[in-house]
C-alpha cells in the first residue's frame, strides 16, 4: 500500500514543511531608556526597529534585527551561521577595496596603529582614526569643596564629569572646531588645506568644505607648487649677508606650468618658498586660491584651482607632507 500523498514510509518530511519560529526583537510602541555613551570610534545609530539610539555593534559581535552593525564602518549582519532560523548573526565587513598609507596596504576592515597616539581603521578606501588612549582631563572648573581634609572631593555631578570627559577630546588639535562663515543662508565650514603632497614640483592639497551651491560637505582639491625641482637650488636663491634663510624667492622670468603633460595657457611668475643654511625649513604662511587653465595637445583644455603663495615662514618643525599625523600633538 502506498503512504498518503505518495510518500514512501520512513521518508523524511520536506525541510520547508517545518518553519522555525524566529524571536521578535522589535516591540512597539517604542520604549527607549537613556541615550547611551559610546566609546570613541563606535557610532551612535538608530536601532533596526527605528526606535531608539544605540551603540552600533562592532566586527565579531552578535547582531539581530534590532541590534544593528556599525554602518559607518561598512559592517553588515551575517546570518549565514544561523540556518535555518536566520535569527541572530555576526557583524562582518563587506567585501571592498583596501587602503594605502605611506606605502603600506591595509585590507578593508583592518585595524592598525601607524602612530603611537592613534588607532586607525580601513573602511572601503577611507582611513578613520581615534585616540589610542583616554586623554587626561584639563584642570577641572568644578570647585573643590572647602573645609574637607580629604583631597579629590569636588562638587561636580556625574553629568558634569561626563561633559568634562567629552570636552577633553576637543582640546586635541585633531578635533579642533572648523571656522564658520555665513554665506547666503549657508553656515560655511572649511578645514585647513592639507600640506602639499610634494615638496618640489606641482602637487595637490585638499580640504573638506560645504562652500558650494548646495551647501553640502565635499572634499575640494587644488594644485600647489611650493618649490621647483632643481638639483642645486642654492644657486638660484640669494641669501642676504648675515642671514641663514631666505623665506621666499621668484624665478627670473614668468613660465608656463606643466601638469600631466598639459601646459597652462598663461605664463606665471610664482612666489616659491626658499631655503635655509641651518636645519630650518620654509613653508607657506599666507596664500590665496586662483584658477588656472591647462591646454593638452589634441585633447582640449581643463581648469584647476591652484594655491598662490604670497609669503612663507622658516621654522624648525619640518615634517613629511605625506605624514597625516605630523601636525597632531597632545596639548
Amino acid at each position: 500500500a502506498h503512504s498518503p500523498q505518495g510518500r514512501k514510509s520512513g521518508a523524511k518530511p520536506s525541510e520547508t514543511s517545518k518553519v522555525p519560529q524566529r524571536k521578535e526583537f522589535c516591540h512597539w510602541p517604542c520604549r527607549c531608556s537613556l541615550m547611551p555613551t559610546c566609546t570613541p570610534g563606535v557610532s551612535l545609530v538608530k536601532d533596526g526597529c527605528g526606535c531608539c539610539k544605540v551603540c552600533a555593534r562592532q566586527s565579531g559581535e552578535t547582531c539581530n534585527e534590532a541590534d544593528v552593525c556599525d554602518p559607518h564602518k561598512g559592517l553588515y549582519c551575517d546570518y549565514s551561521g544561523d540556518k535555518p532560523r536566520y535569527e541572530t548573526g555576526v557583524c562582518a565587513y563587506l567585501v571592498a577595496v583596501g587602503c594605502e598609507l605611506n606605502g603600506v596596504y591595509y585590507l578593508n576592515g583592518q585595524t592598525f596603529q601607524p602612530n603611537p597616539l592613534y588607532k586607525c581603521l580601513c573602511v572601503s578606501g577611507a582611513i578613520g582614526c581615534t585616540p589610542a588612549f583616554i586623554p587626561k582631563l584639563a584642570a577641572s572648573p568644578c570647585s573643590r569643596v572647602l573645609g574637607r581634609k580629604k583631597s579629590g572631593i569636588s562638587n561636580c555631578s556625574s553629568g558634569q564629569h561626563k561633559q568634562l570627559q567629552s570636552t577633553s577630546y576637543r582640546v586635541m588639535s585633531a578635533y579642533r572646531n572648523l571656522p564658520l562663515v555665513l554665506k547666503k543662508k549657508c553656515l560655511v565650514q572649511a578645514t585647513p588645506w592639507t600640506p602639499c603632497s610634494r615638496t618640489c614640483g606641482i602637487g595637490i592639497s585638499s580640504r573638506v568644505t560645504n562652500e558650494n551651491s548646495k551647501c553640502e560637505i565635499r572634499r575640494e582639491k587644488r594644485l600647489c607648487f611650493i618649490q621647483p625641482c632643481q638639483t642645486n637650488i642654492l644657486k638660484t636663491i640669494k641669501i642676504p649677508k648675515g642671514k641663514t634663510c631666505q623665506p621666499t624667492f621668484q624665478l627670473p622670468t614668468a613660465e608656463k606650468l606643466i601638469f600631466s603633460g598639459c601646459s597652462t595657457t598663461q605664463s606665471y611668475k610664482l612666489t616659491f618658498c626658499g631655503v635655509c643654511l641651518d636645519k630650518r625649513c620654509c613653508i607657506p604662511n599666507k596664500s590665496k586660491t586662483i584658477t588656472v587653465q591647462f591646454e593638452c595637445p589634441n585633447e582640449g583644455s581643463f581648469k584647476w584651482k591652484m594655491m598662490w603663495v604670497t609669503s612663507c615662514v622658516c621654522q624648525r618643525i619640518c615634517s613629511d607632507p605625506r605624514d597625516i599625523f605630523s601636525e597632531l600633538k597632545i596639548l
